[in-house]
Parts: structure tokens; C-alpha cells; sequence
């Protein structure tokens, strides 16, 4: 027996995988991973795979990055944790001050949390609280895109829409408005992403003017429908969004998660439409991949509504046990600073064009559909018949051909249902980025031979 198939049996006998239906792994084998290093992912067996998705869209500057590394061992021999509830240390002071520098103002202010999800939490906690302590108990309703993803604790599970995760919990979930999605795929032929975008939002308008007496806040994730297909659209829907938040008094949730920190072609998705929202959730690529982390920011309208003595009552009570963990901070810290020295935005762009030109062809296949990019972010859609767009059944798994033989040859491609995308770290190659190319082709050419 391999040692992949040893650590692999082991595993089996003790864990309970994400998002997995633990039955696939009886003949589709779990990768043990020894190591990684920059882009690639090192098995057992002495195989390697290039991460393509940076490990669900957390690593920007590679796997095991000695810069980042050695600040979080410098970091590990003077504080490890301490509480923040009436504590604080180095790390987190610098990395808030970081942050609000580099954000769009007027973000100032920064509360913790451990992870995506819970940063949503905060987020639309923080929103409802604040109508709450401003006399209006009524705003506590969101407005969420149809096909949105926000995560999975229950609250960011509601304001989400992607039935496969949130089907099955339906009956646990606060009951939100959804609004159709600017989502540019279904653009006619003749519109650009602007204009399809810009007629989209007349369903965002219609709703506010309706509800906006009772809606707390309206969530979306700028850009890039991430975990809904890497499903896009164009800016101009969140510069329309923003000015009709304001006009009906209504908060704005930014879902960066996913997308902050350059993956769109801009440090952040909000700066292409030149707004700031009235929270900013980030994470993910927040700490490199290396630590679990998120912060939700806002602005000081919102944090005075809070700010009174205690007797009153107002105060934000929310907490995780380890949030602004020192060991996070300072891999956030040094993640920051790479951003910062190696002008991450300006290397993107020409990565970026790269992963265009190397799939530009792929546009013709006959079972493609589309062909979408925005920054560091390419997606590729396979559909069944391509005049009609109509979809594989979602029970052929097509994009799981895919990603079995990107296994076969040094790739992860990990896909979401039948759409195969590209999101690697920043550190990858033009020649890396050609060899995900070529294999995608190859993967596509198998997957959709009936």
C-alpha cells in the first residue's frame, strides 16, 4: 500500500470532509498533501498539483512563502493569543490602522471574526443593531442578488441563494427579498456587461422603493457571483446600488471575501465603481491562505450609534474566542506588506491578460458557452447545446471529468458544477498558467464526449 493510501485509509476511518459526499471517495481517491511550495501541492507519492483555485481562494502568494512564514514564527515567540475583550497587542493595531488606510474611506473602523461566514454575521448584526439603536426597529429586513453565496452559518446561509446549500436548511432561515441577479450571462447578444447590468437594476430600484422602510441593508458580493458559477457583471450596477442606498436609507453590505485584495483587478471590487459600501467584509486572501481570519469594517456613522455609557444598553455584544488572534495579524501583516512591495495590482494585469490570451480559444468549443474573465478570475462554462445554452444535468457531474483528469496532470481543478475556472495564486507563471490551459482543453475534450 502507497503511503497515499495509507494516510488516505486513516483519514477515512476519522474525518468528515466540507462539502463532500464522503460515498465519492469509495472510488474517487482522497490526496493526502505532505507539502506545498509556491503553486504546487506535494502528495505522498511524490505527485504534485498546481493549485489553481489557491486552495477555495485563499493563497495569493504561494504555499509555504518564506516571508510570510517567518513573520508568523517571529510572531509565535513573543504572543500567541490574547484576549480582546479589554486587551489588545501590536499586531491587530497595526494591521487596523493597515486596513483603513488602504480601504476606501470613510471605512474606519475594524471588528473581527474568525471566517467568512461569521464576519456576514457581524455584518448584518451590526446593520440590524444599528436601525435598533436609531429608533428604527422596523429596518430589519436584507435585500440579497438571486444566485448570491455569503456562507453557510445560518444567517449568511439566508441572505444567500444558491439552492444547494441552502435548500435543505430552508426551514432554520430567516425569510429575506431577493432581487434578480445583473449576472452579465444572460445578457442578449447585442448588450454589453454595462448596459445588461444598468437594466438589471431596475428590479434593485422597484424593491427599495417598496421595502425600504423595512430593509435593514442590501448584501451582495461586487463583481463576482463566486460560489453561483464565478457568475460577473459590470460595475456600474454598484455605483447605481450605492447611490439608491442612500437615497432610501438603506446599508450597504460588501461580500469581499472572496474577491478583496486584488482578485478582481483592483485592490478591492468596490474601487471600479468608485463607492465605498457601509460594511466591507474580507477574509480569504486577508492572511495568504495561511490562517483562519476575517474583518468586517465600517464607518463611524455607524460605529457612534453604539458608542453611549453601559447602562444604556447599546453596545455591539459580539465576540469569538479568538478574534484578532497575533499569529493571523502578522500573517495578514506581511500578506499586506507583498501586496504593497511587489505591486501585486500592475504583475496581476499582465497574469491576468496571460490567462486570457492562453484560453481565448476555448470560446469556440462546441460545448462552451462562455468564456468569462474579470481580473484574476476565469471562468469557463460548459453547456450541453450551445446555441441554446442549455445546461448538462447537474447529475452527469461533467465538471468532475474535469477536475479527475487535472489529477492525472499536476492540476487542481476543482470545479463548480459544470463550470471549470481559474483562480490561482499570484505567484504563478505564464508557463503555469499555459499548462492549466492545456490541460483544461484536454479535461473539457473528455468531460463532454457523450
Amino acid at each position: 500500500m502507497s503511503l497515499n493510501d495509507q494516510w488516505m485509509q486513516r483519514d477515512l476511518a476519522v474525518l468528515w470532509h466540507p462539502c463532500t459526499q464522503m460515498k465519492d471517495h469509495e472510488h474517487m481517491p482522497l490526496i493526502p498533501i505532505q507539502r506545498g511550495e509556491g503553486v504546487w501541492l506535494h502528495d505522498f507519492d511524490g505527485n504534485r498539483y498546481l493549485d489553481a483555485v489557491s486552495s477555495w481562494w485563499v493563497n495569493i502568494f504561494g504555499h509555504a512563502n518564506p516571508f510570510i512564514n517567518q513573520r508568523v514564527k517571529d510572531q509565535l515567540d513573543s504572543l500567541e493569543h490574547v484576549i480582546l475583550g479589554g486587551f489588545s497587542h501590536q499586531p491587530v493595531i497595526e494591521l487596523s490602522e493597515k486596513l483603513v488606510a488602504m480601504t476606501p474611506a470613510p471605512l474606519t473602523r475594524c471588528f473581527y471574526a474568525d471566517n467568512g461566514s461569521s464576519c456576514i454575521e457581524v455584518a448584518l448584526k451590526m446593520s440590524f443593531h444599528y436601525w435598533l439603536n436609531s429608533g428604527k426597529p422596523q429596518k430589519k429586513r436584507f435585500v440579497t442578488l438571486s444566485n448570491s453565496y455569503h456562507g453557510e452559518t445560518l444567517a449568511a446561509l439566508a441572505v444567500g441563494d444558491v439552492s444547494l446549500y441552502k435548500e435543505t436548511y430552508q426551514p432554520l432561515l430567516m425569510e429575506v427579498i431577493t432581487v434578480p441577479s445583473p449576472d452579465c450571462y444572460y445578457r442578449e447578444s447585442v448588450q454589453s456587461w454595462e448596459e445588461h447590468s444598468r437594466a438589471m437594476f431596475v428590479h434593485m430600484e422597484r424593491t427599495l422603493a417598496e421595502h425600504h422602510e423595512e430593509v435593514a441593508a442590501v448584501i451582495v458580493e461586487p463583481l463576482i457571483q463566486c460560489a453561483g458559477g464565478m457568475r460577473m457583471y459590470h460595475p456600474v450596477y454598484l455605483k447605481l446600488l450605492r447611490e439608491a442606498c442612500d437615497r432610501y436609507d438603506v446599508h450597504l453590505i460588501h461580500d469581499e471575501i472572496a474577491v478583496g485584495f486584488g482578485r478582481t483587478g483592483t485592490l478591492f471590487a468596490c474601487e471600479q465603481a468608485g463607492i465605498a459600501p457601509d460594511f466591507l467584509c474580507l477574509s480569504k486572501a486577508l492572511t495568504g491562505g495561511y490562517l483562519p481570519m476575517a474583518v468586517c469594517m465600517t464607518n463611524d456613522r455607524i460605529y457612534q450609534a453604539f458608542y453611549d455609557d453601559y447602562e444604556s444598553m447599546r453596545a455591539f455584544l459580539h465576540s469569538h474566542s479568538y478574534t484578532g488572534n497575533p499569529l493571523a495579524c502578522a500573517a495578514a501583516l506581511a500578506t499586506l506588506e507583498l501586496i504593497e512591495k511587489n505591486q501585486v495590482i500592475e504583475a496581476n494585469r499582465a497574469l491576468a491578460a496571460h490567462m486570457a490570451k492562453a484560453t481565448a480559444h476555448f470560446a469556440e468549443h462546441p460545448q462552451v458557452a462562455e468564456v468569462r474573465q474579470t481580473g484574476m478570475v476565469l471562468a469557463i462554462e460548459m453547456v450541453k447545446d450551445k446555441a441554446t445554452r442549455e445546461p448538462y444535468p447537474w447529475q452527469e457531474r461533467r465538471g468532475i471529468r474535469v477536475y479527475q483528469h487535472g489529477l492525472k496532470n499536476q492540476a487542481l481543478l476543482r470545479p463548480l458544477g459544470s463550470v471549470v475556472y481559474f483562480m490561482p495564486p499570484y505567484v504563478i507563471t505564464p508557463e503555469q498558467i499555459d499548462h492549466l490551459a492545456s490541460v483544461a482543453w484536454e479535461g473539457i475534450q473528455l468531460a463532454t464526449r457523450d
